[in-house]
């Protein structure tokens, strides 16, 4: 029989572990892919004892890192690297939707489900769907659902995008740019292209927070399209800090001094973040996806994908 005791013992046991693999992910020789990883591992072995508090922590951390990550670019680049990743963007975004709406009416997923997962993907992933969600008044287990798809495709992009970059010879600017279309969540986005190389890091991060700010507009359509007009529509405020801090960075020199430091703390805020992530993937999520969003977004995915890498491969 198990005591209310063993039970106790039981729990600070899992705490006390989980909070000592957090603290290892703040040392340098964790990188972000084995920091997921790691979150996974624990989320099926013993699961995360603070999960109720994940989304929340996990949303505000990584978007201090993404703007401690300002703090090493230049505005300049920044700019030149959002007009490069526009068309590609707009373009990307349009087609992801459309065919999402397709699959959808074929596969017969349920139609929040289904809007979410192209959504998620057209855009920013996690903070796509976040943002959509109130708005289509989407129900807990739609967003589960949408969440679980987009974060076990990131966890396999995090791997698979550094290995085909290097494969195929792509340059710094051509991973940036196509991380930033092809990888759905901005933590994963991040993580891939500071394996990749620090410039790819820096056109990635910009091409993907501008794509980030078609939640607007996507929002807004949103609903329409739901006939919830009412709903209030959350606009991603981070990416002006982030704008703000590329402009410290290249106009006040003395933040040019200690910039290294903060993007070196932002890295470290990144790699906790996708060990968070990881963490979130519970075995009760894994099985309330099904085949058919997985399906879904796997093939959105690979579209995207192929659609950006040849972009970038002739024109980039």
């Amino acid at each position: 029989m198990i005591t209310e005791n063993t039970l106790a013992k039981k729990e600070t046991f899992r705490k006390i572990t989980f909070i000592i693999l957090l603290l290892i992910c703040l040392t340098p020789w964790i990188s972000p892919p084995i920091a997921l990883l790691l979150g996974i591992f624990v989320a099926q072995l013993i699961g995360h004892p603070f999960s109720h508090l994940n989304h929340k922590v996990t949303s505000i951390l990584l978007q201090f890192s993404v703007v401690g990550l300002g703090f090493g670019m230049n505005i300049h680049t920044a700019l030149k690297a959002g007009k490069e990743g526009l068309m590609f963007t707009i373009i990307s975004i349009a087609i992801t939707l459309s065919v999402g709406f397709i699959l959808g009416k074929l596969l017969k997923i349920d139609r929040k489900i289904a809007y979410l997962i192209s959504t998620g993907t057209a855009i920013c992933g996690g903070s796509a769907i976040a943002a959509i969600s109130p708005v289509i008044k989407a129900e807990e287990r739609q967003i589960s659902v949408a969440l679980g798809t987009i974060f076990i495709l990131n966890s396999l992009a995090l791997f698979l995008f550094p290995f085909i970059g290097h494969q195929l010879n792509l340059s710094q600017s051509q991973f940036g740019i196509w991380s930033a279309i092809a990888i759905q969540d901005t933590s994963s986005v991040v993580g891939a292209a500071s394996k990749f190389g620090s410039e790819a890091l820096q056109i990635a991060t910009t091409v993907k927070l501008t794509r980030a700010l078609w939640i607007i507009p996507i929002a807004i359509a949103s609903s329409w399209v739901f006939k919830s007009k009412d709903a209030k529509i959350k606009i991603p405020y981070f990416i002006g800090l982030f704008v703000v801090a590329i402009l410290l960075h290249t106009y006040i020199p003395f933040i040019g001094k200690i910039s290294d430091s903060i993007v070196n703390i932002s890295k470290i805020g990144l790699t906790v973040t996708l060990f968070l992530i990881g963490s979130g993937l519970s075995k009760k999520i894994l099985s309330s996806v099904g085949f058919k969003p997985i399906f879904q977004g796997v093939v959105l995915w690979i579209i995207i994908s192929l659609i950006g890498l040849w972009s970038v491969l002739s024109f980039v």
